[in-house]
C-alpha cells in the first residue's frame, strides 16, 4: 500500500507538471524577463517594501535555480530603494512572474516609526519578457534620445564602480530604460537596448489585447484601489490575491519566495 500511496503522489505530480507546461505555452513564455520594482505612496516605508519585494523574487529564483542580476538600482535616503531593474535568467521565467505585474500593498507596524503605528504602504512590479532573437522588434536610431551618467549605488559591489551608466529614452512610447551596472558604456547600452525591446513588445502584447484593461492604465498611479495583492502583517497576518481570492496566513513564507501558490493560480485562471 506504501508503494501504491508512493507511487500516485508520483504520477500526480508529473501531471500537473504537464498541465503547467501546457499553460506557459505563450510566446515568449519560455524565454527570461527583466523585472521592475519601484516604490509608491509611503515614503521610506515603502521604499522598504520595495526592496522587500525584490527580496521575495530573489529568494523565489533561488528556488528555481533561476540566475538573476541587478541591472539598475536607485536606493532611497534612509532605507529601501526607490527603484530597481533586474533579469531573470531561467526557463519560463516569463511565463511564471508576467502575472506578477501590478501593484502590492503591504500594511504593517511600521518600524520607522516611533510610536509604532500602523502603516499602509505600495510598490508596484511590472514584469516584461526578454526578447530574443526569434522575434524582432525593430527600433529606429532617429527615435532614441541616449544619455550617459555616473552609475550610483547604496553600497557593495553596486557602489559607484562605472561612469558608463547609460539611459535611453524611446521617442514615440516615452519609454525610459537604464543600465548601470557594467562598467563597460558599451555594454551598459546593449543592455538597455535589450530592455527597451523587451518594454516595446511587451507593448505590443497589450495591444493585441486590447479588449482586456490595459496595464498602463493601472501604471497612473502607485496606492490605492489598484493592487493587485494584499501582505497584511497587522492586526492579523495574510497575503491575499484579490484578483483570484488565493489566500494564506504564513506572511513570512510568501515574504522568503514561497509565491508558486499565486503563480500556478494565476496561471490556471488565464487559461480559464
Amino acid at each position: 500500500m506504501l508503494e501504491i500511496h508512493k507511487n500516485t503522489l508520483i504520477l500526480q505530480s508529473k501531471v500537473k507538471e504537464k498541465e503547467l507546461e501546457n499553460f506557459l505555452s505563450g510566446e515568449v513564455d519560455n524565454n527570461s524577463c527583466f523585472l521592475e520594482v519601484h516604490s509608491g505612496a509611503g515614503g521610506v516605508e515603502a521604499q522598504d517594501w520595495a526592496e522587500m519585494l525584490v527580496r521575495m523574487y530573489t529568494r523565489w529564483s533561488e528556488s528555481k535555480n533561476f540566475a538573476f542580476d541587478i541591472l539598475e538600482e536607485h536606493p532611497g535616503e534612509e532605507a529601501g530603494i526607490k527603484s530597481l531593474t533586474m533579469r531573470i535568467d531561467g526557463e519560463y521565467a516569463y511565463g511564471w512572474l508576467k502575472s506578477e505585474s501590478g501593484i502590492h500593498r503591504l500594511v504593517r507596524i511600521s518600524p520607522f516609526d516611533s510610536n509604532s503605528r500602523r502603516h499602509t504602504s505600495f510598490a508596484s512590479v511590472w514584469v516584461y519578457p526578454v526578447v530574443d532573437d526569434k522575434i524582432e522588434v525593430v527600433i529606429n536610431e532617429k527615435d532614441l534620445r541616449i544619455d550617459t551618467y555616473r552609475a550610483s549605488g547604496a553600497g557593495g559591489q553596486h557602489v559607484n564602480k562605472t561612469d558608463s551608466a547609460v539611459r535611453i529614452t524611446h521617442l514615440p512610447t516615452k519609454i525610459v530604460v537604464q543600465c548601470q551596472n557594467n562598467r563597460s558604456q558599451h555594454k551598459n547600452k546593449e543592455t538597455a537596448l535589450s530592455m527597451l525591446k523587451a518594454r516595446i513588445y511587451e507593448l505590443e502584447l497589450q495591444k493585441k489585447e486590447s479588449k482586456k484593461q490595459s496595464r498602463n492604465e493601472s501604471k497612473l498611479e502607485i496606492g490605492w484601489g489598484r493592487q493587485i495583492r494584499s501582505y497584511i502583517m497587522h492586526p492579523y497576518k495574510m497575503v491575499k490575491d484579490l484578483r483570484n481570492g488565493v489566500e494564506t496566513s504564513d506572511c513570512q513564507s510568501v515574504l522568503d519566495g514561497n509565491i508558486d501558490t499565486f503563480l500556478e493560480t494565476a496561471l490556471f485562471k488565464k487559461v480559464k
